[in-house]
């Protein structure tokens, strides 16, 4: 499980294709070492290492989770969101976020002015009964509050912080982003449904 509190911005070193799928090397100063099977969150998505050296890690990134995802755009040079998983002593500071993929938005304005920026991302259909005022939403591995609904998605309120120390801050209108629903939402529909 993760937190969506990004703890490190890093770069794509390599991507080769394998069996239908990927094979990316992600290097970022700070990382340490992760060892073999531990879980990643790169850009929201939970990856397994599958190779582990100091500041770098290797994931495999199959079909499914292309057709998913952005993961299937990521080139040599462009920079991810990474989080480790949550110790089940550490500290809880997002929102429960399992790097579970619900659908793929699209960044349709970025407005900034004196008081932060504001992000409108348009949402497949299929999400949007998930998604409240004031709620969570997890943007590329990052865990954010709905600041609004709009006729085809949603928008988050940034802070500079926020724009610094993820890729967020290097978004510009028409690019695509990995979203993750809460999954408290999903949970009370399942049951809802279950129960008529």
């Amino acid at each position: 499980m993760f937190t969506g509190i990004v703890e490190l911005i890093g770069e794509v070193s390599s991507v080769d294709e394998q069996d239908s799928g990927l094979r990316l090397v992600v290097r970022a100063a700070g990382l340490g070492d992760l060892p073999p099977g531990a879980s990643i969150s790169v850009n929201g998505v939970c990856l397994t290492v599958v190779e582990a050296a100091v500041d770098e890690v290797t994931v495999d990134v199959i079909p499914e989770t292309l057709l998913r995802t952005t993961l299937s755009d990521v080139v040599s040079g462009v920079r991810v969101n990474l989080e480790r998983p949550m110790p089940a002593n550490g500290r809880f500071d997002g929102h429960i976020v399992q790097g579970h993929i619900d659908g793929v938005g699209v960044v349709m304005s970025i407005v900034s002015d004196s008081g932060g920026t504001v992000m409108t991302i348009a949402t497949p259909g299929s999400l949007r009964p998930y998604l409240v005022e004031k709620g969570s939403v997890t943007v590329d591995g990052v865990s954010l509050t709905v600041a609004g609904m709009t006729d085809d998605g949603f928008d988050v309120a940034l802070i500079p912080h926020t724009l610094e120390v993820t890729t967020l801050g290097l978004l510009k209108p028409g690019d695509t982003v990995n979203l993750e629903v809460d999954v408290l939402a999903k949970y009370v529909e399942r049951l809802l449904k279950v129960r008529e």
